[in-house]
């Protein structure tokens, strides 16, 4: 089945600044804590997510990664530790992010493997069919155009590569539904101003989420792109959402 995706503009900020020039400027201003809020507001359950995502990786036994958006660099080096490839490129738009993730890989003695770059997934500086697999973990909700994003990955994957695509969603079920609603219109918003000092950062989050697409509807996207074999499954009553697709 194929579902034609309407985009909806969802930004941190006020202003006439571009979606990327806006979504750079907030994860510089939240990186030092970033960590920090996101064990606190997942109560670190977002690791499982990311173990049991990376895990359907092992059969493709990739050798080459690209992990995109990879801010700090935890799914850089999960998978560095879980699947062992030779080399692995973290991206992001924010330098502040990138930066305690150069820090982080330091400290696990991963520089030979993991090598972490600014730069823009809409325009990657990559030439076509250099990677085996390509990971997103929780950003491509901030992609300022989303077809254009897997377009660009699915340009530079190997055939027979696999792109995994981590993101939170919205869980359809009572009573998990009401729960979250309410965890993510109030907790999260209140939590991230008082320890990030900047609440349009963890709003912005609560906003995007919802406007995300889910389910099927992001499945049509890798689909429209070029991709096969595109399943998806849902973690922990549906607040995450992980998607696979190959070329």
């Amino acid at each position: 089945m194929s579902v034609k995706y309407k985009a909806e503009k969802v930004t941190p900020y006020q202003g006439d600044e571009s979606k990327t020039v806006q979504v750079e400027r907030m994860f510089d201003s939240i990186a030092t804590t970033y960590d920090t809020l996101n064990i606190t507001l997942s109560m670190g359950i977002d690791r499982i997510w990311r173990r049991k995502a990376l895990d359907t990786l092992r059969p493709y036994a990739p050798m080459r990664m690209l992990d995109v958006a990879t801010g700090t660099g935890d799914l850089a080096i999960l998978s560095a530790r879980r699947l062992q490839p030779q080399q692995i490129v973290g991206i992001d738009l924010s330098e502040g992010m990138l930066a305690v993730g150069r820090e982080k890989v330091k400290a696990e003695n991963l520089e030979s493997v993991i090598t972490l770059e600014c730069q823009d997934c809409l325009n990657l500086n990559f030439p076509d069919d250099t990677f085996d697999a390509i990971t997103v973990a929780f950003g491509v909700r901030n992609f300022e155009n989303l077809e254009k994003g897997y377009a660009e990955m699915y340009r530079v994957l190997k055939p027979g590569g696999v792109l995994l695509v981590l993101e939170l969603s919205t869980p359809e079920r009572f009573p998990m539904k009401q729960l979250y609603q309410f965890y993510s219109a109030s907790v999260i918003p209140t939590v991230g101003k008082l320890i990030s000092k900047d609440a349009s950062a963890y709003d912005y989050l609560n906003k995007s989420v919802k406007v995300v697409p889910q389910g099927e509807e992001m499945a049509s996207i890798f689909r429209n792109t070029g991709f096969r074999d595109v399943r998806f499954e849902r973690y922990t009553f549906g607040i995450c959402s992980c998607y696979r697709g190959v070329k």
